[in-house]
């Protein structure tokens, strides 16, 4: 289980049940392992963030929309997972 900070476990719960109508599409294609196999997780806290879909066995973060991660936060994230 990766890190996160458990202040957002509740954010991430609001954000399972207010989803965007494309991460709605893409959650109907990615849930119940019907791709590969591959388990995926919506609305994810890791750590001080939370990503739209994760791929634990493929150490894969998916995001679906939003300007907010071309900062510099949001380019750490992807760095940080890239090296996981």
């Amino acid at each position: 289980m990766q890190p996160y900070n458990k202040s957002l476990k509740l954010p991430s719960r609001n954000l399972r049940s207010n989803m965007t109508d494309a991460e709605q599409w893409l959650w109907q294609r990615l849930r119940r392992k019907q791709i590969l196999g591959l388990q995926f997780y919506r609305q994810k806290p890791i750590l001080n963030f939370i990503v739209d879909f994760y791929c634990s066995a493929a150490k894969l973060v998916i995001e679906c929309d939003g300007r907010q991660h071309y900062t510099e936060d949001g380019i750490w994230l992807i760095k940080f997972v890239i090296k996981l």
